[in-house]
């Protein structure tokens, strides 16, 4: 598949994220700064998570109005994929306000958090239209008992993981964390059960010249999902440091996703039947 400008552009970034990231890994392991100079860059980790979903997103708003935008499915689809991507953007930029801007530690929660969360429902609602467009009616003809197996599989070991094994210990004296600390694992439960139901009614769909986008989208939010599991562990834990290597994690399903959108592009379909 022929790469569109924009998803050169997006792939140009994370390279010179991951230059970073290496960076930051040789001077940690050997040392060669002192704690505070190192503790001081491990903080720019976090600007790569609101520059990656937010290009994302612009250039997913732009093929979105390419596909006519809500007047089609793909348009609609692709509209609310990245907003959920710019939503997670802005939870990035307030995160980094309290980074850079203010001594305090990022409170949690926080208004990043309720901007957060408007990401999950337009990822939600943009996969399902996705697969709409796709042909989810048709593959419903056709469903087996493996579709009732795996989504069930995937509820019952997400409730384990995100609400029990990430969060084991923790008491509730504010109603407001106890609110989001359901919420984001819940989140987490639908869009992965949701990905992975389309995916498994779809497969046998999935082909042509949009495959390749469809087929890095899905593994985005399975990227965002192990996210997720690890930053609710690791700040459990208390383990969890800007810089962590679920940064880069984070960081790396942004690429995926923005990838993605970038390839949901309707002029691939006009250069194609160009050639």
């Amino acid at each position: 598949m022929k790469l569109e400008k924009s998803s050169k552009t997006i792939i140009t970034l994370y390279a010179i994220i991951c230059a970073f990231w290496i960076f930051l890994f040789i001077v940690s392991k050997y040392a060669l700064i002192d704690s505070q100079l190192l503790e001081t860059i491990q903080h720019f980790t976090q600007i790569p998570l609101v520059i990656l979903p937010l290009v994302g997103g612009i250039i997913g708003l732009k093929n979105s109005l390419l596909w006519s935008g809500v007047k089609s499915v793909v348009g609609r689809s692709s509209m609310a994929l990245s907003l959920g991507l710019i939503a997670w953007a802005g939870g990035m930029i307030i995160w980094n306000y309290y980074l850079f801007f203010t001594n305090n530690e990022v409170p949690y929660p926080s208004l990043a958090d309720i901007v957060f969360i408007l990401s999950w429902p337009l990822w939600t609602y943009g996969i399902w239209k996705l697969s709409e467009a796709i042909g989810v009616k048709f593959a419903f003809r056709k469903i087996s008992n493996i579709f009732f197996v795996v989504p069930s599989l995937i509820i019952f070991i997400s409730v384990y993981l995100l609400m029990y094994v990430a969060r084991s210990g923790i008491t509730y004296e504010n109603p407001f964390k106890l609110f989001f600390d359901l919420f984001y694992p819940l989140g987490d439960i639908v869009i992965l059960t949701v990905t992975a139901s389309v995916y498994l009614l779809l497969r046998k769909f999935l082909g042509g010249i949009y495959k390749v986008p469809v087929l890095i989208l899905f593994f985005g939010f399975l990227l965002n999902y192990f996210s997720d599991f690890l930053f609710s562990y690791t700040t459990t834990q208390g383990t969890y440091f800007n810089g962590h290597i679920v940064d880069f994690l984070f960081t790396t399903t942004m690429f995926v996703l923005s990838l993605g959108l970038s390839m949901l592009s309707p002029s691939i379909l006009d250069s194609r039947i160009e050639d």
